[in-house]
């Protein structure tokens, strides 16, 4: 039988549910990153040598194996969970299978993880751009994953990525090798990232941003089309009447047709043409069905007491030091927030000549005060978002959790919990907690869960109180 969501704002009150706790208590600089994959795993990374996953589907923690980062752990350190894997390998954008058949993908990874449930994205080679959920797969070495069967045998020439979690932790302190780290749910691995072109150390507080295609299981699609041409860096949509570079930093996906399965970054656009940074191998041509989506290849970091904001290139392991052509009002402090937001469902941010899902970074500033900014990908600019009331301060204790239309904020550590609501850009109370909490500490340890079942979606707001094991969940009414 359907789940249906019966309840009814001002009808039915609120209510904060006790969940498993904490393993103990939370201190300063913990985090929890949220991953939005199938089984909605968290981690809890809570020093340089301990993180603990939590399953909201068992409501209970495990501890994994040592981040093993470098670094005096502190203020600054964070982390996201990035939309898809290359497994135990880096420095890439995809695998290459080392065979197969018309329903098995043979890799070349060592899997620890049973992966049903998950899907395998197929970039090139036989049955190029089709997303398959996995059905089982191996454990060991070269590990098998099985697919329902397709029109042609997967082979030697079959590129793919695992649209798996991933999860991306940036230490604190004096920054070298081992301080920014990735571990890989798929493989149960750990792998050192370059932390080159950061900042020498990190302090104060900071957010790791990701804009992934996938979440939730699904391609969160900006706008789809087939193209009515095609060049070796363009792909043409006559129908179109796009503002001129609206979509640029974003990612075009060839879904099926002529060039099936690649991935660009978008560099620039006209109305009706995008212009993407790197040849394709396959031009696109009428025959090419495209999406345009976040871009997997990038993450965000902003913080450290600076405004000065830095881009991560996943494929090439690399940071970049971004120059806004304008640049933040003020430098970011305790208690600041950095969130994609994607989802909004407000018409005008759906409409697709609008581009205002997907666009955008927001970040409240922190550091006891009540501002918020907006960073533009497409534009590299940043601009200060007026709000009302906007009368509420944030600081060290302040927790966050986004989800679709708004943004879930517990101030500090009063129990005192309010949504910003993106479209309308007002702070409206939210809810009370009831339970008292212990000293303010610094580190995100709020997330989002998120049941499905048909077309029924039901949120629920988890947080760690500060300074306590004590977590609790809300549903969103």
């Amino acid at each position: 039988m359907p789940t249906t969501n019966g309840n009814r704002p001002i009808l039915d009150l609120k209510r904060w549910e006790m969940c498993a706790p904490a393993p103990s208590a939370t201190a300063a600089a913990q985090f929890v990153i949220s991953s939005r994959h199938f089984r909605q795993q968290q981690m809890l990374v809570r020093s340089n040598t301990e993180a603990w996953m939590y399953l909201p589907s068992e409501d209970s923690w495990v501890q994994l194996a040592s981040p093993a980062l470098a670094g005096t752990f502190g203020a600054g350190a964070c982390g996201v969970a990035g939309g898809w894997s290359t497994g135990a390998t880096v420095a890439v954008t995809s695998l290459t299978a080392t065979g197969g058949t018309t329903s098995t993908i043979v890799t070349n990874q060592t899997l620890a993880r049973d992966l049903r449930g998950y899907q395998v994205h197929v970039l090139a080679g036989p049955n190029a751009g089709v997303t398959l959920a996995i059905r089982s797969n191996t454990i060991g070495t070269n590990a098998t994953i099985t697919v329902d069967a397709q029109g042609s045998a997967f082979s030697a020439s079959t590129v793919y990525r695992l649209l798996t979690p991933r999860f991306y932790l940036l230490g604190a302190g004096t920054l070298a090798s081992g301080s920014f780290r990735v571990y890989d749910w798929a493989t149960n691995t750990y792998q050192t990232l370059s932390q080159t072109g950061l900042p020498a150390s990190i302090g104060t507080d900071g957010r790791l941003i990701a804009t992934p295609s996938v979440l939730d299981g699904e391609y969160r699609q900006f706008a789809t089309g087939t193209a009515t041409a095609g060049g070796s860096t363009t792909l043409d949509n006559s129908a179109k009447a796009w503002a001129t570079n609206q979509w640029a930093n974003s990612q075009l996906r060839i879904v099926s047709g002529t060039g099936a399965g690649q991935i660009r970054t978008i560099a620039s656009n006209t109305g009706t043409q995008l212009t993407v940074s790197a040849a394709w191998t396959t031009n696109p041509d009428a025959t090419s069905v495209y999406s345009i989506e976040g871009n997997d290849d990038f993450l965000y970091f902003i913080g450290n007491n600076a405004v000065t904001l830095y881009r991560y290139s996943i494929s090439a392991n690399t940071w970049t030091t971004l120059t806004p052509g304008t640049a933040r009002g003020g430098a970011p402090g305790a208690g600041m927030s950095g969130h994609w937001v994607h989802s909004v469902t407000a018409n005008d941010w759906t409409a697709e000549n609008a581009i205002l899902n997907g666009r955008y970074v927001f970040s409240f500033r922190g550091a006891a005060g009540a501002l918020l900014d907006r960073y533009d990908i497409a534009g590299n600019t940043w601009a200060a978002i007026t709000y009302s009331p906007n009368t509420e301060t944030l600081t060290t204790g302040t927790k966050y959790a986004y989800h679709d239309d708004r943004l879930y904020i517990q101030k500090d550590a009063t129990g005192r919990w309010f949504a910003f609501d993106f479209a309308r850009s007002e702070m409206l109370p939210w809810s009370t907690l009831l339970y008292t909490q212990g000293a303010a500490v610094l580190g995100d340890t709020a997330f989002d869960v998120i049941y499905k079942d048909g077309a029924t979606e039901l949120f629920y707001v988890h947080f760690l109180l500060n300074t306590s094991t004590i977590h609790l969940r809300q549903m969103v009414i």
